[in-house]
């Protein structure tokens, strides 16, 4: 086969197939920050020694975090679908893979955010609690913003991390280039088209790294 007739058989099912991808990491991402980062903050106050320890919560929240942790995502995603179904319907489909990617997600951006937060000198947080600044100033004005390298570094893994997700999640038909790769290039025995995925995630894997660590490198500088 030629590369015009590759092209001419192949590009509408890469391009939806990449879209869909992004579909999924941005959506998920989106929400798995929101979910993520104040868990990260909360593990962060409520550890001992820290202005709203609780050991309680922070057990709880550990515990919690730590067995979705464990759990790989192709079973994460199957042993979920109930609660997929509930939420939103369906359980295939870019729609269909959207909870599990934040269930998975969520907790690796909360652990993402305590070590970022942790890394932050404690006499820099301490002069500012001797100026009598309340808690939560200090987290998003002094305590985020002293973190904000370490933040985009976790969140670039983060976004990785999706990635191979969604290439495992298409082994279920949520669609992306996992799903092309495995229907045609593994069930249909057309080697080209997974050679050909495999290389779209590589670049998009090493765009995304690189973006990551000049904006954290950026950032730094500031």
């Amino acid at each position: 086969m030629t590369l015009l007739e590759f092209y001419d058989r192949w590009n509408g099912v890469i391009w939806k197939a990449t879209i869909e991808t992004f579909q999924m990491v941005s959506i998920s991402l989106a929400i798995a920050v929101l979910i993520g980062l104040p868990l990260g903050v909360l593990l962060v106050l409520t550890r001992p020694n820290k202005s709203m320890e609780n050991k309680y919560v922070y057990q709880s929240l550990n515990v919690v975090i730590n067995i979705v942790r464990s759990i790989p995502f192709i079973i994460l995603l199957f042993a979920i679908l109930p609660f997929t179904k509930l939420i939103v319907g369906t359980s295939i489909g870019v729609k269909g893979v959207i909870v599990p990617l934040v269930v998975y997600t969520a907790p690796y951006i909360a652990r993402l955010m305590e070590s970022a937060l942790l890394e932050v000198d404690r006499g820099v947080l301490e002069a500012y609690e001797a100026m009598g600044i309340k808690t939560r100033d200090i987290i998003w004005h002094v305590m985020v913003r002293e973190a904000r390298p370490s933040i985009i570094l976790g969140l670039t893994i983060a976004v990785i991390g999706l990635i191979g997700a969604t290439a495992m999640a298409g082994l279920v038909g949520a669609g992306g280039l996992g799903d092309v790769a495995y229907r045609f290039g593994h069930l249909r025995y057309e080697p080209e088209i997974m050679y050909v995925t495999i290389v779209i995630l590589i670049i998009l894997i090493q765009g995304i790294q690189s973006i990551g660590n000049r904006l954290a490198a950026k950032v730094k500088k500031d």
